[in-house]
């Protein structure tokens, strides 16, 4: 795995596909992205598993 991964993704607020450049090699992580269609912000969770070497990412409505 790379330690920056490109992954598109659904905006949970507009819907629209969405680009976002992870940074595996930082690991487990949660920050706030605004998205690049409707500007709102969105809560992104990932996690790393490095044995099976992939990752999941998960997209919130910051303020839910």
């Amino acid at each position: 795995m790379q330690a920056l991964e490109e992954a598109t993704l659904a905006c949970p607020h507009c819907g629209e596909a969405i680009v976002l450049l992870l940074d595996i090699a930082s690991g487990t992580q949660a920050y706030i992205e605004d998205c690049q269609v409707c500007c709102q912000p969105i809560h992104v969770s990932l996690w790393i598993d490095p044995q099976a070497d992939e990752y999941h990412v998960d997209l919130r409505r910051e303020q839910d």
